[in-house]
């Protein structure tokens, strides 16, 4: 039975299943297509089902053209889950965020494979992509699946392999991005080797689903981790009246030993304010304290908070009062040049100038409406930017860097700036760094 369905993913004959067509998901979904796969998208989305079914892309850095070409290819996206026993592959790519209490929340994993098991089949391979503690996919995934009479390892098939996606980056695509993969048998990796060899330049085997998903962790808190230093550092090169952004560039010039991180009002995005947390709270079962994760966490949540303050102390400077305040958020999205909002720290600012009293209004060329979001709710679009808009507002703060913006119009214009990501550097009188 293994090497059957190996046979098929190596002849590109397999019908691949991709469960969840957000930013991970929908990119798998064009590439499996473009090498000639059969490919069916599942999501509980109408909306967005509705859209990749018309041919059109609902994520900004995706093009409509891309989801075109799929659909021309063959490839369906549905809600109907009892289609699952289509695939001969099956891959999760679902959401894991953190509960209230910044716990892991497994629900949308655990719901969606709930949804999958009656319509499961012999000589499937299913695979997890969601970020996830070390344990996962052996201790919740595999009894599931065990369950309904399958032996995992013989006639059923499991692989974790993490996604790696970086909306927006334009140096490498999911192709090119090498990918980790860790079977829960050999067999499995065997499996799991063939299902993503096909599509990706280099695979990178792992000897257990628990080191890949480790792996995953890892990377994600190394940046949490230096993005924290980072954050704690511009605090106070600021108390000491220095440029953060002028240090990080002399630092870097040194070709060894050194690698740049850049502050800002917080972190965001999916994996990094998220995933470390993870193995904090796994690792408790352990009887052991992550005091690196916890501390940066702890800074990096504070960075909202940070930004606000400077504002409240640039206005008074200037006679003004935070509350009544007209002030202008300048990019929500989470990073530069996306129009993802997933834990964006702009959106926490955004609240809190508002609990204090500011009337906030946002412009961000790639989110014209404020989205509906479970925690964050504002009735706003974007503003389209001009000079005398520039400048009937008392505060203007650079949140996300987009390149789209006019930072000379910006620059000529604004009663007062406050800058969290040092593209503006010095020059005029009404510009604060944040």
């Amino acid at each position: 039975m293994k090497q059957e369905l190996v046979q098929r993913l190596g002849q590109r004959s397999a019908t691949i299943g991709i469960v969840g067509l957000g930013y991970v998901g929908l990119p798998l979904v064009l590439r499996f297509c473009e090498v000639g796969y059969k490919v069916i998208g599942f999501d509980i989305d109408e909306s967005k089902i509705d859209l990749l079914m018309q041919g059109k892309s609902y994520i900004d850095h995706i093009s409509s053209a891309s989801v075109g070409e799929a659909r021309k290819a063959g490839f369906e996206a549905t809600s109907d889950f009892s289609r699952a026993g289509e695939a001969d592959a099956l891959i999760l790519c679902v959401p894991t965020p953190l509960s209230k209490h910044r716990e892991p929340d497994l629900s949308f994993v655990l719901d969606t494979v709930a949804s999958l098991l009656p319509h499961l089949r012999e000589g499937q391979v299913m695979s997890l992509e969601s970020t996830t503690y070390p344990g996962t996919t052996d201790e919740e995934l595999l009894p599931r699946i065990a369950k309904r009479g399958f032996k995992v390892g013989e006639d059923y098939f499991l692989v974790y392999s993490p996604e790696r996606e970086d909306p927006g980056n334009e140096h490498f695509t999911t192709r090119t991005i090498p990918k980790v993969c860790g079977g829960y048998s050999p067999a499995c990796l065997e499996v799991g080797l063939a299902l993503y060899g096909q599509v990706i330049d280099k695979v990178v085997p792992v000897s257990s689903t628990r080191a890949a998903e480790l792996t995953k962790l890892l990377e994600n808190i190394q940046r949490s981790v230096n993005i924290g230093l980072v954050n704690e550092m511009k605090v106070i090169a600021d108390k000491m009246d220095i440029d953060i952004f002028e240090v990080i560039d002399a630092a870097k010039t040194k070709p060894f030993g050194f690698t740049a991180y850049y502050p800002g009002p917080g972190i965001g995005g999916h994996c990094i304010p998220i995933d470390p947390f993870y193995l904090t709270w796994k690792a408790r079962e352990y009887g052991l304290n992550t005091h690196f994760i916890e501390l940066a966490g702890e800074v990096n949540r504070d960075m909202p908070k940070w930004v606000v303050d400077k504002i409240a102390t640039a206005l008074n400077d200037r006679q003004k009062s935070l509350k009544g305040s007209r002030i202008l958020a300048l990019g929500i999205a989470y990073k530069r040049d996306v129009d993802d909002m997933r834990e964006s720290p702009s959106v926490e600012v955004m609240e809190i100038l508002r609990d204090k009293g500011a009337v906030i209004e946002y412009s961000d060329p790639n989110v014209p409406v404020f989205p509906r979001m479970r925690e964050h709710n504002f009735k706003l679009s974007s503003v389209a930017l001009t000079p005398e808009v520039i400048a009937s507002y008392d505060c203007v703060v650079l949140l996300t860097d987009h390149s789209k913006f006019d930072y000379d119009m910006i620059r000529a214009n604004a009663r007062l700036v406050v800058d969290t990501r040092g593209k503006f550097r010095e020059g005029f009188d009404t510009l604060v760094k944040a």
